[in-house]
């Protein structure tokens, strides 16, 4: 127990610190107004879904760990712009079993594949990941179903996002996912996925924002192979990020 209220505790250090809520701020303000839909998958404790509140959107909060829903339940839990989903998110609806790490819950995954490859890193290699759960599993397509299209989505799954894309079958108006250098590859395949979903639409142009900064790596949004060699650069750093897709076509908000 003690171990789970210190990884909590490190959680709200580590995303709510002072000086980055107005970065997050003018970042979303690019894809949220007030009464657009957002959907934060893997909510985590919360700190997206605080700033797009303040930018008047409303949020669907997806996130299967326990800990981090009482959390989001005592900060969120009598909004009702916010409404929150205890699950996870995949491919298929069902369930299925996550990973968690108790003293760092912000790389508990349900991804087998992915765990195996990042403790291959040595920023990685004192992580445990000492207790399973299993969860509810629902797709994008069945929120989309429940609460409507999204505005913008945001995907931090700890190296499930290949699963939760396949489990999309529209293009979204803008969305993020999560980068992490020693899975390279299922990043490019989350890529892949994306750029199929937008075939249809015009087209997703990109950007990539280095972990936690709220800022853009380019000045100007990017191709899909632009992206490969933006996320190329920044992968012998060993620094994390999320990658940003909107639909090329219609008015840029960014």
């Amino acid at each position: 127990m003690l171990r789970r209220a210190y990884g909590i505790a490190r959680s709200l250090v580590m995303y709510y610190p002072p000086g980055k809520y107005g970065r997050m701020r003018r970042l979303y303000g690019a894809f949220l107004r007030p009464g657009d839909l957002a959907f934060d998958i893997g909510a985590h404790v919360g700190n997206r879904v605080r700033a797009w509140r303040s930018l008047g959107a409303r949020i669907v909060a997806v996130e299967p760990q326990p800990d981090c829903l009482r959390v989001l339940r005592l900060f969120f839990g009598r909004d009702p712009g916010v409404t929150i989903v205890p699950a996870a998110v995949g491919a298929e609806p069902g369930h299925a079993r996550l990973a968690v790490s108790s003293s760092t819950p912000t790389v508990s995954s349900m991804s087998a594949e992915w765990r195996r490859t990042v403790v291959a890193d040595e920023r990685f290699a004192r992580i445990r990941w000492d207790r399973s759960l299993e969860v509810a599993v629902t797709t994008l397509d069945e929120l989309i179903a429940v609460h409507g299209e999204p505005a913008f989505c945001k995907i931090d799954v700890e190296g499930f996002e290949v699963e939760v894309l396949r489990g999309l079958s529209r293009p979204l108006r803008a969305l993020s996912y999560e980068y992490l250098p020693p899975a390279h590859e299922a990043a490019l395949a989350a890529l892949e996925l994306v750029e199929r979903l937008g075939a249809a639409a015009g087209g997703y142009v990109y950007n990539y924002s280095p972990i936690e900064t709220m800022r853009y790596a380019s000045d100007r949004w990017l191709s899909a192979e632009e992206l490969v060699r933006v996320l190329e650069r920044f992968r012998p750093l060993g620094r994390s990020g999320d990658v940003y897709a909107r639909l090329a076509v219609g008015p840029a908000r960014a």
